[in-house]
């Protein structure tokens, strides 16, 4: 195996520049708002998308071809140029601003509540992001560049992954891998900020993966694996008989609990749509191997059975929670990430390649399961009423209460957690249950993958913003809430010593997933919040040494059991910034429903009155 060992530090972003002069943005401001309707208007009249892509929501949009619009105007009207004001040549952080002002800052008739991370002003917003910028985050970024191209892994000389860790205080244990699920942001940091070994490393990634995942045999004990698993994380290791380095996966006989990861084949596919967007090269997505590999992935999933639900039957730790939370049966991670895969595929399989039948199949599955998360799993106050008020025992297709959910099940956690304004999509469901956990990785994944309905996300976000707290705390972000305790933690888990109260999975915080929430935020118009949120990681990630995860209510210590270096943490923090301070990097990671782009509204939670 070999690493690449340079301590020379790293250039900071070509995009990091210094921020501009607050009279010349007062200046942008008041000279540009007459032509701010008339921008956003056209630059969402000019959108057209590509036939296997779809546009992006009215906030990215207006920031990626308004700016020129905008540039003009100023430029008439005798102002700087914002080529100018950036100091750079560089207009990202212009457009970052600009968003700004489209979510809501820059315009009185925004419906767009205010979160803890909005200033009373453009002038005190931009004071804090220069003084914040100035003094921690290009420091932070130099380092998280450098200390990303260290983990890098190479075979035959050529980059292949990111190892999970690279903590010098702890043994290596399975840290010295290359993770599925943990490459993806990785593979997205090299995507949004190109270079050739950095693109090079996501091909090979895909192709290695593709590789293991037809050519070895998946054996545990005396039982034979499904042809299209893929790999949970694979190593190179070198065999002194052979003279030479060899790649060996593991596809869960290894891992703990011995469970095949079901979320790996999803994160390839999902992965394979982003490099194929990112290159514009569909050589490698209509290549034979590639679609081989999907057919076999989907055919996994959509097989006849004896399922009711067009959801995936799942066992425990077969996703990021790795560990017995209670998660068997159809958690919304899976569910997400199943719908997410899906759709990528469809735009990816090639009819005229023997897929027509596949295709159809995605096709119902598509519109099943998207009908089927959003009714029965959604849930706001409205909805947590009227399965308080439930009735049982209920027979026949006129049932309401379909699942025969108890309502002296609900915990009593939910009815102090849920606002009157906001929603999520809860853990689980199944007959006689649900689990009413919040999970963020299969809430902002139904974001981005346009699982979640426009209301619904919007009321996701307004969720996140109404208990702040509880969710981002002192260090973002929690992966599930509440913490299981006593003798449900005893029950749930069989007494797990790693996923004890409000640490690791259950109810830790994990800066990881800074990147699912930015891009989620994004979409939704809402990027104050990912703002702040970045900013407190900041505060703390590297002085800590990029753990894994954070322990305690708000996140306030590092995990007990937490690595250092986690490359994860790393690129989860690089692409949450590379998406902030440009966010048309987020068509890389997010589908859209609807081919023409509406007028920019924000639609209130459905469980809101007025």
């Amino acid at each position: 195996m070999r690493y690449s060992t340079s301590t020379t530090s790293t250039p900071l972003l070509s995009d990091d520049v210094t921020q501009p002069d607050i009279k010349q943005l007062n200046f942008i401001q008041t000279n540009a708002a007459m032509s701010f309707e008339d921008a956003v208007t056209d630059a969402i009249d000019d959108v057209t998308s590509a036939p296997d892509e779809q546009p992006l929501s009215a906030a990215v949009v207006f920031g990626c071809q308004a700016e020129e619009k905008v540039k003009k105007k100023v430029k008439m009207q005798g102002g700087s140029s914002p080529e100018n004001v950036t100091a750079g040549g560089d207009a990202n952080q212009f457009t970052s601003t600009v968003v700004m002002m489209s979510a809501g800052n820059g315009r009185p008739t925004s419906g767009l509540k205010p979160s803890p991370s909005v200033g009373t002003s453009l002038e005190s917003l931009a004071k804090s992001e220069a003084d914040q910028n100035d003094n921690v985050s290009p420091w932070i970024m130099g380092e998280a560049w450098e200390r990303f191209y260290k983990s890098f892994v190479y075979y035959k000389d050529k980059p292949v992954g990111t190892l999970a860790a690279l903590d010098p205080s702890a043994d290596a244990l399975n840290y010295n891998q290359v993770f599925v699920r943990d490459f993806i942001p990785s593979g997205l940091a090299c995507l949004m900020k190109p270079s050739k070994e950095g693109l090079d490393m996501v091909k090979n990634f895909l192709l290695k993966t593709l590789h293991l995942q037809g050519n070895w045999e998946k054996m545990i004990d005396n039982f034979t694996l499904g042809e299209g698993v893929m790999p949970a994380s694979f190593k190179v290791q070198y065999k002194p008989g052979l003279q030479k380095d060899v790649l060996e996966p593991d596809f869960g006989g290894t891992a703990i609990g011995r469970v095949a990861p079901v979320d790996s084949g999803f994160w390839w596919i999902i992965l394979l749509k982003s490099y194929t967007k990112c290159t514009g090269n569909h050589s490698l997505a209509e290549s034979p191997a590639a679609q081989r590999g999907m057919k076999l992935i989907l055919n996994l999933c959509l097989a006849d059975g004896f399922d009711t639900f067009p959801t995936l039957l799942c066992a425990d730790g077969c996703c990021m929670i790795d560990r017995r939370m209670g998660m068997y049966g159809y958690p919304i991670e899976i569910q997400a990430l199943f719908f997410f895969a899906l759709r990528c595929a469809r735009q990816l399989l090639i009819p005229e390649h023997g897929n027509k039948e596949l295709i159809e199949r995605i096709d119902k599955r598509i519109t099943a399961l998207s009908y089927h998360i959003q009714k029965y799993y959604w849930l706001d106050f409205i909805q947590l009423n009227n399965i308080y008020r439930y009735k049982t025992e209920e027979y026949s297709h006129t049932a309401v209460n379909k699942f025969n959910v108890i309502p002296e099940s609900i915990p009593d956690w939910v009815f102090d957690f849920m606002p009157l304004r906001g929603g999520y999509f809860i853990g689980n469901l199944s007959p006689s249950r649900m689990d009413f956990r919040w999970f963020l990785v299969g809430n902002c994944i139904a974001i981005l993958s346009s699982l979640a309905t426009p209301a619904q996300a919007t009321a996701i976000m307004d969720l996140i913003e109404e208990r702040w707290s509880e969710l981002i705390g002192d260090m973002p972000l929690k992966i599930s809430y509440p913490a299981l305790e006593g003798h449900q933690w005893k029950i749930v888990t069989g007494c797990d010593p790693k996923n004890t109260r409000w640490s690791y999975h259950n109810g830790g915080s994990w800066p990881v997933l800074l990147w699912l929430l930015t891009a989620a935020c994004i979409k939704t118009g809402r990027p104050q919040i990912a703002k702040k949120a970045i900013e407190l990681a900041e505060q703390r990630l590297a002085r800590d040494g990029w753990p894994e995860y954070y322990d305690g209510k708000t996140g306030h210590f590092v995990g007990k059991q937490a690595r250092k270096y986690q490359t994860w943490s790393i690129s989860g923090y690089l692409v949450a910034k590379l998406m902030i301070e440009n966010p048309s990097n987020l068509r890389f990671i997010s589908l859209e429903e609807d081919k023409k782009i509406a007028q920019p509204r924000l639609n209130r939670s459905g469980s809101w009155s007025s």
